[in-house]
């Protein structure tokens, strides 16, 4: 079953990915697991990669330039658990991004796809930390061994790179949040110009560098590629209808909320 696994997600482009049993997962929404009807089993990690070469200096943060991920991984469940549940009728199939029964980032870091960054962030060798993280969880018992989670170097890069002071938490919060800024919180906008989110801490990491030099960290998916908007502008925000619009990033805060960002960065 794993190397037909293996197979159909190579074929999709994935090329990170590795398995880890439940039992060394951290449930965390067991009703989930329950409501598949999975008590044990396997969690086959993944690592999607999503950054292109346009999105490199974009005004959003990277993971905002394609479509939102949610539906990434929805098509890519929708084409490949129908073909594993036919072939593997016995066993249960399900999958799984963000809204997860099991801590996604640990998962993945104790089955080997990569380290965990002091920002938080799962760091892959290949694509640094600009991956999307899913899984497809199955009730078979499949072969797979088991590392501890390893940790970045802590060389203060990130920490040092980023631009937040004055007790504020993180630049992408103040992108994000709703409603009127403070002077202080509009100041960063107008000074970074980020429209929706941030990648300071990310682009500077040894890890992105290296990535980048290897020419390797940029996407091959479809997905990513395509339908891109590095630089919205609000022309562009306002001409999306309203299915358009709640398939990007940032929909989720309303058309007010980047409206106000982009008319910020323009001052």
């Amino acid at each position: 079953m794993i190397q037909r696994i293996a197979e159909i997600l190579r074929a999709e482009g994935i090329e990170l990915f590795s398995p880890i049993s439940l039992s060394f997962c951290n449930i965390k929404k067991d009703y989930l697991l329950r409501t598949e009807g999975i008590k044990n089993g396997t969690a086959i990690m993944l690592a999607a990669p999503y950054l292109s070469r346009e999105a490199i200096g974009a005004g959003i943060s990277a993971y905002a330039v394609p479509r939102d991920y949610h539906l990434y991984f929805r098509e890519l469940f929708a084409r490949i658990l129908p073909v594993l549940r036919e072939e593997f009728p016995e066993n249960r199939f399900c999958g799984f991004t963000d809204h997860s029964p099991i801590d996604e980032r640990d998962a993945a870091a104790k089955s080997g796809l990569g380290i965990i960054g002091k920002n938080g962030l799962l760091i892959t060798e290949k694509y640094s930390s600009f991956v999307f993280i899913g899984e497809i969880i199955t009730d078979a018992d499949l072969p797979c061994s088991l590392s501890e989670s390893k940790y970045c170097e802590d060389c203060g890069a990130c920490t040092a790179a980023c631009p937040m002071r004055e007790g504020f938490e993180c630049l992408s919060a103040v992108t994000q949040k709703k409603g009127e800024l403070s002077s202080a919180e509009a100041d960063y906008i107008r000074k970074y110009g980020s429209l929706w989110g941030c990648d300071i801490c990310q682009n500077a990491c040894p890890h992105t560098k290296r990535a980048i030099d290897s020419g390797e960290i940029f996407t091959k998916i479809p997905f990513f590629l395509e339908k891109l908007t590095p630089r919205p502008t609000a022309d562009d925000i306002l001409s999306m209808n309203d299915v358009e619009f709640s398939e990007r990033a940032y929909s989720w805060r309303g058309r007010e909320c980047i409206l106000r960002n982009i008319g910020l960065s323009e001052k």
